[in-house]
């Protein structure tokens, strides 16, 4: 057994397998990072071809490696494991990386906690609280999205998760949106589901490049209708058309929304679900408007998608504890809790798009019509995102939400003050200035 460069030993296609695990689990292979090719591999290790790449089928299989074309196997960007990672934010620096809702303009838990009924839930009890699914019904039903079948899920992407484990299998095909959320990437590759990207404008999906997905046979469509992380896209009813007569022709497509910025995402809900729609589901989650610690989310959908995410909560965790649920329905009853959500949709709004001005006004580009981040595109974003280190900002590199799109950082605006905008604008720009800013913008 030969210990290489590369962090991997082993004499039989398991005991590779569990080295590249063990070195991404550990660090010492690092997401994206090139493996060996099967032949310079076997030669290494003094192995057979034929067990490493055995060994590198299992991991695809597990979602750990993806094929890198002529180039072999790499580390999957978003490996399906627990990864020992560095601080997202150094202690000296502002944090606009770590994409959270500013804790001062979440409602206060204390009064709800303390009118809540406590009385214990035992098994055989209803799964959902009864207000709280009242209250999802109004909410769903202003927003014209059917809500005759509504249950409660752990957040967003647990509900995600739950829609797709419903309906498909792995092998299965999914069109998301590129640029996107790097752990709905994660996910798929956990559920060994393959991610087809769709490019993504201020609007949303772009019509012709969710035409060539569906063109291509994808069994389901992940879109996030408001908010999206990290470009800030939000369907508007002419898009939303569009897309809507696209997947006129696939009605036994499994259409899976994401709405988690919900009240505070600072444009109006537009869904792609209409009547005509035979496998969909919309999860609204409560961690940007009420606190990322709720861990829950509304999800609506049509009667055999619910009953089937039901279905198999019922054999794990059985149901979403009733202390959140009805903590979750006494913020949404109340009047006041619903002006403080107004109010925080329009700060984080003006704080948005003060850094959006700013950076104009230099002759940056940068995108964001709704949420709580900016999506900068850039020559070099390691370059970019190391100068605004320098500086005192930490954003994040755009790499792990991209799958095909260009280069580009996100910098999440929800704390960011008006006069710090035009700090942090001085500073995107003279980062960008040597590579040519015209360029980038």
């Amino acid at each position: 057994m030969f210990v290489m460069a590369h962090n991997i030993t082993g004499a039989s296609a398991v005991e590779i397998a569990a080295s590249v695990e063990a070195a991404v689990r550990e660090g010492r292979l690092a997401p994206g990072v090139q493996l060996p090719t099967v032949r310079a591999l076997s030669a290494q290790l003094r192995v057979s071809p034929t067990t490493v790449a055995a060994a590198y089928r299992g991991l695809r299989q597990r979602g750990l490696v993806v094929a890198a074309g002529r180039r072999g196997s790499a580390v999957s960007r978003h490996p399906p494991i627990g990864v020992q990672r560095a601080p997202l934010v150094p202690r000296h620096a502002r944090d606009l990386a770590s994409g959270n809702p500013d804790p001062a303009l979440l409602p206060a838990l204390g009064p709800a906690l303390h009118a809540i009924d406590p009385s214990p839930v035992v098994y055989g009890s209803e799964v959902c609280e009864p207000e709280l699914m009242r209250l999802a019904r109004r909410s769903f039903a202003a927003d014209g999205i059917p809500s005759r079948a509504v249950t409660v899920v752990s957040g967003a992407l647990d509900g995600i998760e739950r829609v797709l484990c419903a309906w498909l299998r792995p092998g299965d095909r999914v069109a998301v949106e590129d640029p996107g959320f790097p752990a709905v990437f994660h996910l798929l590759s956990a559920l060994g589901l393959g991610a087809v990207p769709v490019a993504v404008d201020e609007s949303g999906p772009v019509p012709d490049e969710l035409e060539r997905a569906l063109r291509g046979g994808v069994q389901a469509l992940i879109v996030t209708t408001r908010a999206q992380n990290p470009f800030g896209s939000a369907l508007d009813e002419r898009r939303a058309r569009e897309l809507r007569a696209l997947l006129r022709a696939r009605p036994e497509l499994l259409v899976v929304e994401d709405d988690h910025g919900g009240a505070v995402a600072g444009v109006p809900a537009v869904s792609l679900c209409s009547r005509g729609t035979e496998r969909w589901a919309v999860a609204r989650s409560v961690s940007k408007s009420l606190g990322p610690d709720l861990r829950l989310a509304l999800l609506a959908g049509d009667a055999a998608t619910i009953a089937r995410v039901e279905g198999r909560l019922s054999l794990g965790i059985r149901w979403v504890s009733h202390l959140l649920q009805r903590t979750v329905a006494a913020l949404l009853a109340d009047r006041a809790v619903g002006l403080q959500l107004r109010e925080a949709a329009h700060t984080y709004t003006e704080r948005r798009q003060a850094l959006i001005e700013a950076l104009a006004r230099r002759g940056v580009a940068a995108s964001g019509r709704s949420g709580m981040n900016v999506w900068v595109p850039v020559p070099d974003e390691q370059a970019t995102a190391s100068a605004l280190l320098a500086t005192g900002f930490a954003v994040l590199s755009g790499a792990p939400f991209r799958i095909r799109s260009a280069p580009a950082v996100r910098v999440t605006t929800a704390t960011l003050q008006p006069d710090e905008a035009e700090v942090v604008a001085d500073a995107l720009a003279a980062a960008l200035a040597p590579a040519g800013r015209s360029s980038a913008a």
